[in-house]
This record gives structure tokens, sequence and C-alpha cells, in this order.
């Protein structure tokens, strides 16, 4: 089922399925796991820009590099712009407790930082820290809702299964926690108050539906 809210076209299974992320189980292997970065605006890549100086020292130094090599994005093979990804040599793999996370394939972006065998996000740390304004693109902390903006200009949200967030799907239902419920803060700070308060209204009407 598809429910409209403004110009955004919302898939039913965000109001109804659970999700709770399960950082014990992945370690935040989200962060590395893939052949391409998270997507971004151009107004984030600014925001990376201005905000490096405070949060590259908790990136790696791959990471640095692959900054100065390539700047705060790439674009992808299907042409979105999205975070640069950093190569990791097998040794810096192992030495990072990663050699049994990433497939040969694999790149992490390059803005994640490794701590005692764990992945985290660099500008997130610096963020919670007090020391940058800015958390992290919007797509990282949206997920598992996929924003699409379709040829009519309206904008998609689908929920996406990830194997690899399973364990979050799991976690969801032992807890007793939506996929909307999970992303307030993030939800909110995308598509504002209003927009999720109605998410809200229209998650009781598909319960009562159900009864």
């Amino acid at each position: 089922m598809i429910i409209q809210i403004d110009d955004c076209l919302v898939s039913s299974e965000i109001l109804t399925e659970h999700f709770s992320c399960d950082y014990e189980t992945c370690r935040g292997a989200c962060c590395v796991v893939g052949d391409s970065g998270a997507p971004l605006t151009e107004e984030e890549a600014d925001s990376l820009e201005a905000a490096f100086p405070v949060y590259s020292p908790f990136m790696c130094q791959s990471g640095r590099e692959a900054v100065d090599k390539t700047g705060f994005f790439e674009i992808d093979r299907d042409g979105d712009m999205v975070t640069p990804l950093m190569p990791l040599s097998r040794a810096e793999r192992k030495a990072q407790g990663l050699d049994t996370v990433l497939e040969n394939t694999d790149m992490p972006c390059a803005f994640t930082l490794f701590e005692n065998g764990s992945v985290f996000c660099a500008v997130e740390r610096a963020h919670c820290k007090g020391l940058c304004s800015f958390v992290k693109p919007i797509s990282c902390r949206l997920y598992p809702i996929r924003v699409s903006v379709l040829s009519n200009g309206l904008k998609a949200l689908n929920l996406h299964r990830w194997d690899l967030c399973r364990c979050a799907f799991e976690k969801g239902k032992r807890d007793g926690t939506l996929v909307y419920q999970f992303l307030r803060t993030p939800i909110t700070a995308a598509f504002g108050e209003e927009f999720y308060k109605q998410l809200e209204a229209a998650a009781e009407l598909l319960r009562a539906e159900a009864e």
C-alpha cells in the first residue's frame, strides 16, 4: 500500500515493519560493505568540506588520502553523487578486524572511523562531541528508508531490505519498534514535525484497520 503525504509517496511497510539497529551484532558493517558510497546532496557535500578540519582527525589515514585524491564526493556508476570510498589493503583489513566482514570487492566509506574492530562515522563522532553541527548524510540517518525522486517530482519513500541488517529487523520485532518510530529524529529532520505526525496518524489508521 502507498500512502501520500504532501509530495511524498510512502510505502506502508515503513509504518508496519519493525526495525532497530543491532550495533552489537553488525558493528557498523553498513559503512564498509558495498561498492558505492552513501548518497549525497550538493549541500551535504559542501557541509562535509566545511567541517573537514574538525572531523578529519577521527578518520583513518587511508580515508584522508582518499578525500585528498577524489574530493568530498564521487559520482557512482548510476550517476549519483555519493561519499568517496577508500581502498584498504588486506593487511589493513586484518589490522582493523574487518577481514571477516569485507569481501574483496568491498570498499569502506572514506569517512569511517575504526575502533577496536568496530566501525563508526567520523563525522557523527565529531558531531556527538559538539565539534560540528552536521551529523552525517541524511541517506545514512534514514536507513532502512530509501528516498528517490520520481519523474513527476514526487518523492518515493521505500523500505530497503538488506541481508546485512537482518539482525536489526529481528531486534525491532523483539523490542516492538517500528521503522518510522526508530527513525523519528532523522525523519523529522528531513521532512518536518508535521510530516512525522501524519505518519503517526496513518500508522494508527492501519493498525485500526488490521484489528
